[in-house]
């Protein structure tokens, strides 16, 4: 070969190195559906086995406080896609609303920069997604849910979510980095009752029934059904990471592992105490997580996803299209190479709700707003004069029919009154403040007796909100409310159900609503 052509090839070979190397990072979203904080191995939790999210916590990072901003499907998921607080999005405050369409999501600003989008299971439901002129707006980009496969439990869905994310790798092209997201069904109910026991696991195996419960094998029981479900993701992780590894891929990806909301139990999905916005998450990225292993105690914010992930693709945050986040990037976690909190003014997150479920005279809500800092929660229930669960006579439909729910309900009914009612489905004040550390199921409320801290707090919280333009924040929360819910049908739920209209809002059974208004 001539000198000229060797020094050619060699400049051709280095050239396509080198363009290999800036190829842009390819991200694995991974989200369960209401999987709660805590319930895996890499927490000590040993009734729910995960040996492969803790696999990515081992060899990335594990987080101590990562946090939805609402523990409600559509609200969270909104706040993943946009980089916003559900506050900020108007309609989409609410779960199951029609997405205001002049509102971009992050997965459009990676099209356009050259990144494949395409999901497998749920992405962002319930609700509707139009376009400015009425047509429909995707969420979920190219769609992989073709395979099928019989799951363990009857209560879980026949996706085939690893064989799903195995074609998607196939159809991929070598040169373009993609982002794939994967939403786990599980563990959202209903749940195969007592499929727990059935397959091995034990009644004992359960360390804390959390204290606003009644501890007894109806709970119990739930709870296994519960694990069984979140094991069935872990599974799929498995050998979805198996699969990148054998192509070489794994090492090349930003993998992250995390959930919607907490569980599908009564006070916890749905409602804004800890175990509700409190969540698990484990963030895997050789290529740009320094001193992995570690754990994270600094505050995170769903609204933190979307600027990372377009951080790490390298997109600048864009002027037009996607509003300003009030989030802000994990990249400094993960370069910190810091145990515990690396971030001095990551020590606090904002949570809060509007309207979840419909089943309120009026179709209203339950807005709350609050603040979890160095250990304490504070809540500000803004109406507490409203059913916090949903009014008792049409179904408390704001929690997901459960064997702990009928339990629940009906010891209400037999004794007159039940502590475990009051904690799970009463009125509430309208201030709350917790010691997270003392109380972790936040079952003794200090309001009354820590008025500093309250003061120092509520502060805060509202000075943040209002600067971050939260509508409730400066006297127009009521505009949350008047948006319709996406289920046009159940439009004005309670006023048809009580005037004798049969209306079955499909996640609640007919024995949960009371035969008569409570007071």
């Amino acid at each position: 070969m001539r000198p000229v052509h060797l020094l050619a090839a060699l400049w051709a070979t280095f050239a396509s190195l080198a363009g290999a190397e800036q190829k842009p990072t390819n991200v694995l979203f991974v989200i369960a559906d209401d999987w709660g904080h805590g319930h895996a191995s890499a927490y000590g939790c040993p009734w729910v086995k995960t040996p492969n999210f803790d696999r990515v916590a081992k060899e990335g990072l594990l987080f101590l406080n990562a946090y939805t901003p609402t523990a409600k499907c559509t609200p969270s998921r909104s706040a993943i896609l946009t980089g916003r607080h559900p506050w900020l999005l108007g309609a989409a405050a609410n779960h199951q609303c029609v997405f205001p369409p002049e509102h971009e999501i992050f997965p459009d600003v990676l099209e356009r920069n050259g990144y494949n989008y395409a999901s497998c299971g749920k992405v962002w439901a319930p609700g509707l997604s139009l376009k400015a002129d009425g047509s429909k707006r995707r969420m979920d980009g190219k769609l992989f849910n073709r395979r099928l496969a019989t799951p363990p439990a009857t209560g879980m869905a026949k996706t085939d979510y690893a064989a799903n994310f195995h074609d998607f790798l196939e159809q991929s092209k070598p040169d373009q980095p993609w982002f794939f997201w994967l939403g786990f069904h599980e563990p959202h109910r209903e749940y195969e009752q007592g499929s727990g026991l059935r397959l091995g696991k034990k009644l004992s195996d359960v360390d804390h029934v959390p204290a606003y419960w009644p501890d007894n094998a109806v709970i119990r029981g739930d709870m296994l059904d519960y694990a069984l479900e979140v094991e069935h993701c872990d599974r799929h992780l498995g050998l979805i990471l198996d699969d990148l590894e054998k192509r070489g891929e794994l090492d090349r990806t930003l993998i992250i592992v995390t959930s919607d909301n907490g569980m599908p139990f009564p006070r916890v999905k749905g409602s804004t105490y800890e175990d509700a916005n409190h969540l698990p998450m484990a963030a895997r990225w050789p290529a740009g997580i320094k001193n992995p292993g570690r754990k994270v105690s600094d505050y995170i914010s769903f609204a933190d996803f979307a600027p990372t992930f377009l951080e790490v693709a390298g997109v600048k945050w864009p002027d037009r299209g996607l509003a300003p986040t009030s989030g802000r990037s994990l990249t400094d976690i993960f370069r910190s190479g810091i145990d515990g909190r690396s971030n001095p003014a990551r020590d606090h997150t904002l949570i809060g709700r509007e309207r979840n479920d419909l089943g309120r005279p009026g179709d209203l809500g339950y807005p709350i707003r609050g603040i979890v800092k160095d250990g304490l929660a504070y809540l500000e229930n803004c109406e507490p004069s409203r059913w916090p669960a949903c009014n008792p006579e049409t179904g408390y439909l704001d929690t997901d029919a459960s064997p702990t729910k009928t339990f629940i309900l009906q010891a209400r009914r037999d004794k007159g009154s039940d502590p475990f009612w009051s904690l799970c489905f009463g009125m509430r004040p309208g201030q709350e403040l917790f010691d997270l550390a003392a109380d972790r199921d936040c079952v003794t409320n200090l309001a009354t007796k820590c008025a500093t801290e309250i003061a120092a707090l509520r502060t805060q919280m509202w000075a943040e909100l209002k600067a971050q333009g939260d509508l409730r924040a400066i006297g127009r929360g009521a505009e949350y409310e008047a948006h319709p819910s996406a289920d046009f049908k159940k439009n004005h739920f309670y006023e048809r159900y009580m005037r004798g209209e049969l209306l079955d809002a499909g996640w609640v059974i007919k024995s949960d609503y009371e035969k008569e208004p409570l007071k």
